[in-house]
C-alpha cells in the first residue's frame, strides 16, 4: 500500500515536471524564461550579449547611451526618430507615422526619463509637427489628435520641473501657441484650452 502511494506520488510529480516543460515550449516566453536563462552567463557572456544588442539596431544603441549617460548629446538619435517620423520628407516617399514618432520619446523613457528630457523631447515633437504642417498640406485628423495630445503632455512634463527650470520650455510651448492659428483642426483653441487649464500665464515671465 506504502509503496503503490510512493509510486502514484512519484508518477503525479513526473508527469507535472512534464507539462511544465511542455508549457514552455508552446507558450511564449517570459521575462521570467530571459532572467533564468541569463542566470547561466558568466561575465564575459553577458557582454556578449549586450554587445550583439548594442550592433543589432540604432534603437539599442540610443537606449544604452542614454541609460549609461553617454555621449554629448544623449536626446539627439531620439529627436532623429521624431524627426523622420512626424516630419517626413514627402518627396522621397517617406511615409507619416505618429506611433513611431511618440515611440521615441516612449523609448527614451524607459531608458532613462529624465524630466527635463521628457519636456524638451515632447516639445520637439510639437515644433517638429509645425514644422511639417506649415510645409504641406495635411487632413488626417489623427495626425492633429496626437499633436493636441502632446501639446497636452509637454504642459505636464514642464509643469513638473522646477520653476527656475520652466521660462525656456514655456515660452516654446507659447510660440506654439501662436503657431496654431495658421494650421487649423482648432489646434489653436485646443492650445490656448490646455494652457490656461494648467495656469501658465501665472508661470510664464518668472
Amino acid at each position: 500500500m506504502y509503496l503503490e502511494r510512493v509510486e502514484k506520488v512519484t508518477q503525479k510529480a513526473i508527469t507535472e515536471g512534464f507539462m511544465a516543460v511542455v508549457r514552455s515550449k508552446i507558450g511564449s516566453p517570459t521575462w521570467s524564461d530571459v532572467g533564468a536563462a541569463l542566470m547561466e552567463f558568466d561575465r564575459a557572456g553577458l557582454r556578449g550579449l549586450v554587445q550583439d544588442l548594442y550592433t543589432a539596431s540604432k534603437d539599442n544603441q540610443a537606449f544604452l547611451h542614454a541609460r549609461l549617460g553617454l555621449g554629448h548629446d544623449q536626446l539627439q538619435p531620439f529627436k532623429v526618430s521624431i524627426s523622420r517620423w512626424i516630419s517626413p520628407d514627402l518627396m522621397k516617399g517617406q511615409p507619416i507615422s505618429v506611433s513611431k514618432a511618440k515611440k521615441a520619446i516612449a523609448d527614451y523613457k524607459k531608458a532613462i526619463g529624465h524630466p527635463n528630457g521628457m519636456a524638451e523631447l515632447s516639445i520637439f515633437y510639437c515644433e517638429e509637427a509645425f514644422g511639417f504642417l506649415e510645409s504641406c498640406s495635411i487632413e488626417d485628423e489623427s495626425y492633429f489628435a496626437a499633436l493636441i495630445r502632446m501639446y497636452g503632455r509637454s504642459i505636464e512634463f514642464v509643469s513638473r520641473l522646477p520653476p527656475a527650470e520652466r521660462t525656456t520650455y514655456l515660452d516654446r510651448l507659447d510660440k506654439l501657441r501662436s503657431r496654431g492659428r495658421d494650421v487649423g483642426w482648432a489646434v489653436e483653441e485646443e492650445f490656448n484650452s490646455l494652457w490656461y487649464a494648467a495656469a501658465l500665464d501665472e508661470h510664464h515671465g518668472e
